[in-house]
């Protein structure tokens, strides 16, 4: 029996230092080279094919100095206003969700842009404690091998932007017949506020209350002065 468990151990032990030697090599590993499929389009293929629907996966990897500085504004001003001096995580946001939550039936997120590359470069789709806590762990380790301009660039690279659309080279083609690059601020505040629900939200015939939210983007942006300045960041 002890040598069955000394085994056990020994195989336990292996596995686990197999995982992070690969994890670790592979958000190294990725730190240059472009992501070109996640987890989430493969999942979002398949869905396509059980739905009957033709499958679609559009994208196309542009490096950030091919995505307007307005975009990159727009997602941080929507989605994570504490990206440049946050280590992964925003603990402010997130007690703020938590209190929001236990009142309300609509759920507040506060995930950060460091976290949702996580999720979507490394991990599976679902909310279980398994998977945050490898998303807490993926998060640490890219804050630690990346830079906040390399975790935007590949943030605007495979985050979902609509049905079959990641990226944003992909949104701007098929949403405003234009490049990453050539966005205008308002067609970059569009893109960013539909992210939070890409699948629901119309970029092309934004609701009225997108239209306001949109309208909040452009004010923040503007509060920002315009431009990210990365090397502000911490």
């Amino acid at each position: 029996m002890k040598n069955l468990l000394s085994k056990l151990f020994r195989i336990v032990a292996k596995l686990i230092l197999w995982f992070f030697a690969i994890s670790i090599a592979s958000v190294i590993l990725f730190k240059w080279l472009p992501v070109f499929i996640t987890p989430l389009m493969l999942k979002r293929c398949v869905e396509q094919k059980i739905d009957g629907k033709d499958m679609k996966l559009s994208k196309t990897w542009k490096p950030l100095s091919e995505i307007s500085p307005d975009l990159q504004l727009a997602v941080v001003c929507s989605e994570d206003q504490n990206f440049l001096k946050h280590n992964g995580f925003d603990f402010g946001a997130i007690k703020k969700a938590i209190e929001k939550n236990k009142k309300s039936k609509r759920k507040r997120g506060a995930s950060t842009i460091s976290q949702q590359v996580a999720k979507n470069v490394f991990l599976w789709d679902g909310r279980n404690w398994l998977r945050k806590g490898f998303e807490v762990y993926f998060t640490f380790l890219i804050e630690t091998f990346w830079s906040k301009e390399r975790i935007m660039e590949v943030y605007l690279n495979v985050i979902e932007m609509g049905d079959g659309i990641y990226g944003a080279e992909a949104a701007a083609q098929e949403y405003f017949h234009t490049s990453a690059l050539k966005m205008s601020k308002r067609q970059a505040a569009t893109i960013a506020v539909i992210l939070p629900n890409p699948l629901k939200y119309n970029a092309k015939n934004p609701s009225p209350f997108l239209q306001a939210r949109i309208n909040w983007a452009l004010q923040q942006m503007a509060f920002w002065g315009g431009k990210l300045d990365y090397d502000k960041e911490n």
